[in-house]
């Protein structure tokens, strides 16, 4: 009996001693086992501590002392006020920021010589003045209108600057949002009202692109819905067109076997009327050289006989008209220089005669004929001007010629 007590009171001792000396690290912590050294390669020194993340180990009576450090997220609250910017605009920034403890080597050992013992109101007062810190230089590095128009590349700065001031004290920043950028100056309203007038342009450029585009694209529907109709149109009118040729061509045939048929029965009928024909023209040709040839032909044996009689008559007139001239000729020869103005004075009875039978109520009461080449031509023009003019007949005060022999 005294050894089971003795036994139980053994389990209860030993329990106890491992409930007291056995620790197990949840996995939002890190267990710090102080007292013990070890030589940490990422540091290149010896540390008085080692460290148990996501595990279990047992602690060192005497030797050791045990100390856990949180790793669950610190939101902290940023605001900064009256932090200028580059160009001299002040501004106030309002975000939030998630922070936690660095769980992994090398950052964590920073965490465990400057945080190890605080609680996390001041981990988190430490955080906040280090990030409000470094925002204060992201923003004397930037123009209000890069932080107001690309807030994403002002929060990779951020980031990037309190990322190495961070790991020092082994923070980790986890994420960063910036709610609110303003000034007092009203700079941003104005860069605000700036951007949305621009914007505005740019909607209604945008807008009058995307009409004129639209236009354009009903235009192009439009001008292809056309040319599909034209093409549909044309499709019919060509198959139209190759059924009426087919139909032509068709047709053709038949008329061409029609027509040769006609024609092979036309000249069949021809040639068995060839000799009617032949024996007709020559029945015609015998009637026309009775009727007509043979008439003709006695006709103009007549006809060539009444011609030579004719012709003999007036061989015959041609020769007296011939002999009568040689006999003027000789006369006129004979009449010696005075047979001109005989003949003419022949000539002149009967054209005298007919000049008055034109004119029966004109009295003439003088004759003058001259010679056109007589050079007294101009002479007795002048002596019938003065007459007339003057009275004076200058024709007596010429010499008078006597009258030619034979004329009265």
């Amino acid at each position: 009996m005294e050894f089971v007590v003795i036994a139980v009171i053994a389990v209860i001792v030993i329990t106890s001693a491992i409930r007291n000396l056995y620790y197990i690290c949840q996995p939002n912590e890190v267990l710090i086992f102080a007292g013990s050294t070890r030589w940490v390669q990422s540091l290149q020194r010896r540390v008085g501590y080692r460290l148990v993340k996501g595990g279990s180990s047992l602690r060192v009576p005497l030797f050791e002392r045990v100390l856990r450090l949180d790793l669950t997220n610190l939101i902290i609250e940023l605001k900064v006020s009256g932090a200028y910017s580059k160009g001299g605009i002040p501004l106030k920034v309002e975000g939030v920021a998630n922070i936690k403890i660095a769980g992994e080597e090398p950052v964590i050992h920073n965490a465990i010589e400057r945080l190890l013992g605080k609680n996390r109101e001041e981990i988190k007062r430490m955080a906040k003045e280090t990030l409000e810190g470094n925002l204060r230089g992201v923003l004397a590095s930037l123009t209000p209108q890069q932080v107001n128009e690309d807030k994403l590349a002002f929060v990779r700065s951020l980031q990037d600057e309190a990322e190495e001031d961070l790991g020092k004290l082994g923070l980790v920043l986890d994420t960063l949002q910036v709610q609110n950028i303003s000034d007092d100056v009203a700079y941003l309203d104005s860069l605000g009202r700036k951007q949305r007038a621009d914007l505005l342009r740019d909607a209604r450029i945008a807008e009058a692109s995307a009409q004129s585009q639209s236009a354009i694209q009903a235009a192009e529907n439009a001008r292809l819905t056309v040319f599909a109709q034209i093409d549909s149109e044309m499709q019919i009118i060509q198959a139209e067109a190759q059924r009426r040729i087919r139909d032509a061509v068709t047709r053709r045939e038949a008329l061409i076997a029609e027509t040769q048929a006609d024609v092979g029965s036309k000249l069949v009928r021809t040639r068995a009327d060839l000799g009617v024909q032949r024996e007709r023209i020559l029945q015609v040709r015998q009637q026309l050289q009775a009727d007509v040839v043979a008439p003709a032909e006695a006709q103009c044996a007549e006809a060539t006989e009444e011609a030579k009689a004719a012709a003999a008559q007036i061989i015959e007139d041609g020769s007296a008209l011939v002999e009568g001239m040689h006999q003027l000729a000789a006369s006129w020869q004979q009449a010696g220089p005075d047979a001109r103005q005989i003949f003419l004075l022949q000539k002149l009875e009967p054209l005298l005669q007919a000049l008055v039978a034109t004119v029966p109520l004109v009295k003439v009461q003088q004759v003058t004929v001259l010679d056109n080449a007589s050079p007294v031509l101009g002479t007795v023009t002048f002596l019938e001007q003065v007459r007339a003019a003057t009275g004076i007949d200058l024709k007596q005060l010429l010499p008078q010629k006597p009258p030619a022999p034979g004329n009265n």
